[in-house]
């Protein structure tokens, strides 16, 4: 059986059966609650058995992926660059994932999303929307992520300005206005809840597209179950915890500076010091679903990507030289026909 993501339940392909999955054991007896984990307690590996999990892992050479099979699978195909695989690199342990959001978006919907796609390009071959229709499977697999939850207190110190106006006389003699700011000491503290900072776990996609595939709605998540999978892949994280959190912070202290400049308040604002302190650090490794369309152009492979919640759509694409070509020749057309009526309509 295979999850449906129209139905929402596992479905039999060959007798149409569908079975529901079964939500009411979630954490605590609670359906929908996902239970954090202690991000100290990780660094030290001290995380409960339960939290990990160890599955078969095949690694790409070609893009770096690291994708789960089922035990029964030898060899594959990468899904995000449609790269041969063969044979895995053995057992992998990691930190089980403890929420995902399923699919929403069933694979016809995605492809349909990826036609419409690549048929608003500019300047983009001739026959790739045709090579589109020809209706070329999609790979539905989860994309590892991270969310961090966090407690931040701040102080800091800095300036605020106030913007005046003095009178100055030009040398004409008209008087203009102009702005001088007036600064002052400030200083003060900030506190700030950080509830599901998300980010990615994958290597295996250009940091640009996965940046374009947001907004997540996270309040769909649901807690780990296989059955989810049944039928498609999921990834294996790549970037680690620790690496995660680093980018995790920095959004943080993005963010922290901006509550510190509307502290500051004012026209303006100078920003000499921030010390935070971060406390109560959680964390949870979940999984977002994603179609992946591999095609290939004249020898060339280019990957897109559907969010199977949103269906958003981010890819790369081919250029067809031969339409830049002709669209540049025309531009310089049209310029030199406008710049020959003008010099007529002078000369007259």
């Amino acid at each position: 059986m295979r999850f449906d993501p129209r139905q929402g339940a596992l479905a039999c392909d060959h007798c149409g059966h569908v079975a529901e999955i079964d939500d009411r054991n979630g954490p605590w007896g609670r359906p929908g609650a996902i239970r954090e984990l202690d991000f100290r307690a990780a660094l030290a590996n001290q995380l409960d058995a339960a939290d990990l999990e160890e599955t078969r892992v095949f690694h790409c050479r070609s893009c770096g992926a690291e994708v789960e099979f089922s035990p029964g699978v030898h060899s594959g195909q990468c899904p995000f660059c449609a790269t041969p695989v063969v044979g895995d690199s053995g057992p992998s342990r990691h930190i089980r994932p403890k929420g995902l959001v399923p699919f929403a978006v069933g694979e016809a919907e995605a492809r349909e999303a990826m036609t419409r796609w690549l048929g608003r390009l500019w300047f983009a071959p001739s026959g790739l929307q045709q090579y589109a229709r020809k209706g070329r499977r999609m790979e539905g697999i989860y994309i590892p992520y991270w969310t961090f939850d966090a407690q931040t207190r701040s102080s800091y110190s800095g300036q605020r300005g106030t913007v005046h106006f003095q009178s100055r006389r030009r040398s004409d003699g008209s008087i203009e206005q102009v702005a001088k700011v007036r600064w002052s000491p400030a200083r003060g503290r900030v506190a700030r809840f950080f509830d599901d900072v998300l980010v990615p776990g994958s290597r295996s996609l250009p940091a640009e597209m996965m940046a374009g595939l947001p907004p997540w709605d996270l309040s769909r998540l649901e807690p780990y179950k296989p059955e989810y999978l049944a039928g498609l892949r999921a990834e294996a994280y790549g970037i680690e915890l620790d690496e995660a959190f680093h980018e995790a912070r920095a959004h943080m202290d993005r963010t922290i500076a901006r509550d510190v400049r509307f502290d500051i308040g004012g026209d303006r604002q100078r920003i000499h010091q921030i010390d935070t302190e971060v406390s109560a650090v959680t964390f949870k490794h979940v999984l977002l679903p994603v179609w992946v369309g591999v095609y290939r152009y004249r020898g060339e492979a280019y990957r897109l990507l559907v969010n199977a919640q949103s269906g958003r759509v981010q890819g790369a694409r081919p250029w067809s030289v031969w339409k830049i070509a002709v669209a540049v020749a025309l531009g310089l057309a049209a310029a030199a026909a406008i710049g020959y009526v003008m010099a007529v309509s002078e000369g007259l």
